[in-house]
Parts: C-alpha cells; sequence; structure tokens
C-alpha cells in the first residue's frame, strides 16, 4: 500500500506546532493554473494532511465582594452573600472543524503538452481542489457570534448614594447601619411611588419611569454593597492541531479560576485531545480484487482513513465524534489522459480538508 511519506507526516507535526493557538484565517483564496511555455507546461500542485480547528468557548463569571458582607445576614437576611472577589470560569462549548494543510515538502507535477487546454483549481497555497473545473471558494471558519458587552461593576457604586456623616465615620459597623437605613428608606420610596402614595407624585408617567429606575439603581447598587455582585461574559479561543499517530496530547490548559492558560501554566488542568485511528485508506482493487497499480505520471489524490477524535476536561467530555483524515490513508493517481482527452476530456473536484476524490465526470460538451 502506498501510504503517506514520512516528509508528509514530519511536516504535518511542524505546521502543528507553527499553528497552535493561532487564530483561524478568513477564507483562503484559490486560483487557477494553465499550463504554458512560463511553466514549461507543468502544473505543480500539492495534497493536504487534515488538520483541526478546535473553536473552544467559555463563560467567565467575576465575583465581586461587598465592604459589608458580613453584615448582609444581619441587616438583609441575606444567606449567601458572595464572601471574595474573584472569578469563575467554565467551558461551555467545543466546536471542531477539519480543513486541509499543505506539506510544502511534498509536491507533485502535471506534465501537459503545447496546447492543452487542461487546467488546474488550487489554493493559494498550492493545494489541489479541482481539474478542469473552477475551484470553489474554500469556506471562511463561521465566525463567533458577538458577546453581548457585560454591565461591569465596581462595587463601590453605593458610594454615590451616601452622605457626609458616612463617610466621615470611621467604623465599618456604624457605615452599615446607616447604608442599610439608606437602603430601607429607597425601598420605601420606591413602593410609594408603585402604590401612588408618595407625598409627591411625578406629573407624567415618562417621569414616573425616571424616578423608578433611579430608586431601582440606587437599590442595587446599596444591595450590593453587601451581598457583593457579578457579571458574565463570553470567551473564545481558536486552536489548530495537526494528529500523525494514536494517542493523546495536551491540546490547552484551562482553569476554573483563571481560565484560559498558557501551555507551562500548570495552574490549568488540560484539556486532551484523543486520536484513535478507526480506519485507515486503501488502495483500489480489480475484479480480481487485487490492488490497482498507479498509472504512470498519475494525478494523485489521497484516499483517507477515519479517526475517533475526544476532547476532555476534568474528567468530562467535551466533544467526540468521527472524522476522515489525509494522513491516516494512502495516495493513488488518476490517469493524466482522462483530463487531456481533446473529444471528451474530464474533470475531478477534490476534498479541501481530505485531498480525496469527491466527483469525476466528462465535461459537458459545448
Amino acid at each position: 500500500m502506498m501510504r503517506l511519506t514520512y516528509t508528509l507526516r514530519r511536516a504535518a507535526a511542524i505546521l502543528a506546532l507553527a499553528l497552535a493557538m493561532i487564530p483561524a484565517a478568513n477564507a483562503q483564496q484559490t486560483k487557477v493554473l494553465t499550463a504554458d511555455k512560463h511553466n514549461e507546461y507543468g502544473l505543480v500542485y500539492s495534497l493536504p494532511v487534515t488538520a483541526l480547528r478546535v473553536t473552544v468557548t467559555a463563560e467567565c463569571e467575576t465575583l465581586i465582594a461587598g465592604p459589608y458582607a458580613n453584615y448582609a445576614k444581619k441587616y438583609l437576611a441575606a444567606s449567601d452573600p458572595i464572601m471574595e472577589s474573584g472569578e469563575k470560569w467554565r467551558i461551555t462549548d467545543v466546536k471542531v472543524e477539519p480543513f486541509g494543510a499543505v506539506d510544502r515538502e511534498s509536491s507533485y507535477l502535471m506534465q501537459l503538452k503545447p496546447g492543452a487546454l487542461t487546467y488546474m483549481g488550487v489554493a493559494a497555497d498550492g493545494m489541489l481542489l479541482s481539474i478542469n473545473r473552477a475551484p470553489a471558494e474554500q469556506a471562511a471558519p463561521a465566525p463567533a457570534p458577538e458577546a453581548e458587552e457585560p454591565e461591569r461593576y465596581s462595587g463601590k457604586e453605593y458610594l454615590q448614594y451616601v452622605d457626609e456623616d458616612f463617610i466621615a465615620s470611621q467604623s465599618k459597623a456604624k457605615q452599615a447601619q446607616m447604608l442599610a437605613e439608606n437602603l430601607m428608606e429607597v425601598r420605601d420610596s420606591y413602593l410609594s411611588l408603585t402604590r401612588g402614595t408618595a407625598d409627591t407624585m411625578p406629573v407624567d408617567g415618562r417621569q414616573l419611569e425616571l424616578m423608578l429606575a433611579s430608586l431601582r439603581e440606587q437599590q442595587r447598587a446599596m444591595t450590593a454593597a453587601f451581598t457583593g455582585c457579578s457579571y458574565k461574559e463570553t470567551v473564545t479561543r481558536t486552536f489548530t492541531y495537526i494528529p500523525e499517530e494514536n494517542g493523546t496530547e495536551t491540546l490547552l490548559r484551562f482553569s476554573d479560576f483563571k481560565g484560559f492558560c498558557a501551555p507551562t501554566d500548570y495552574a490549568g488542568a488540560p484539556v486532551d485531545i484523543s486520536v484513535n485511528i478507526t480506519a485507515e485508506g486503501h488502495l483500489p482493487v480489480d475484479a480480481n480484487g487485487k490492488e490497482k497499480e498507479m498509472p504512470k505520471d498519475a494525478v494523485r489524490y489521497a484516499i483517507p482513513g477515519a479517526a475517533r477524535v475526544t476532547l476532555a476536561f476534568a474528567g468530562r467530555q467535551l466533544y467526540a465524534d468521527e472524522l476522515e483524515f489525509a494522513q491516516f490513508g494512502c495516495v493513488f493517481g488518476l490517469n493524466p489522459s482522462i483530463f487531456t482527452d481533446k473529444k471528451q476530456p474530464s474533470y475531478a473536484v477534490f476534498s479541501n480538508s481530505t485531498g480525496a476524490l469527491e466527483e469525476l465526470g466528462v465535461m459537458p460538451r459545448d
């Protein structure tokens, strides 16, 4: 069986190292190659190894302890105030997308004769996409949805609603008492307005809504001084990985308290990616079950294998699926004469993630 060469695997490893933790690129441009005198009527192309673009989405909850958390139960009957500021992180989603990454050390030549009308579609990096058919633009990675900017809190908003006596006080207990009394007054005012029993009622609905909004904000700020406050935001990171064989490796590190960590930061627990080869690509066979021989000067394409890919973190499986991989298969080829036949030339389309032959047909007559 003609397997992918060692250089292909070695280049894949180098590429994996270079691409790790780099954000995914935009859609790759394509181009059409035609044979003429300047390239000596030869079209050069490459096959891919299959890489994985792993997008990890995490939620970060920022906790801000109130300065009077110790008095929350006494004055507000709060049973679970935030006692310590910090962050809580959790992984909420993992998305894995295969794509083709070219091995620049392994390239092939399709030699043509002068006057041949055959053309080849390749990606900008030379990866074979099509023959005698315009290549389709490679789709860009789906952009992560823009997270709404959270309303951030400092935990000190209550200070804009206290008086000089509060600020002058040196007693934490006294300040807590004064703040609690202010909070009760604000709550009473809010109830009076909603019930229509306030001494001074607003002249119209618009003024009423403004007054109620102001009182709600005062309640929120003063309550947070006791119970604390929090806000959440979403963070997305993209990683690239090219598997070479069966095994498990650490793709990234993640902490429940720090979020995404550097690979050398052992404060984060590993997010491991495991690859288990489930099928190897095999050369096609003839009617007698014998492997077909490679045609002379063949146009190469990949017959991919498959592997089950899983991602796990802290004993929890984040992702699992079976995917096709060029590097777990073999290389075969098409007779180039089918593309140069003047009466009935053929066309071919190849996978942009595995290099596999996806479509082979005869070009329509004009």
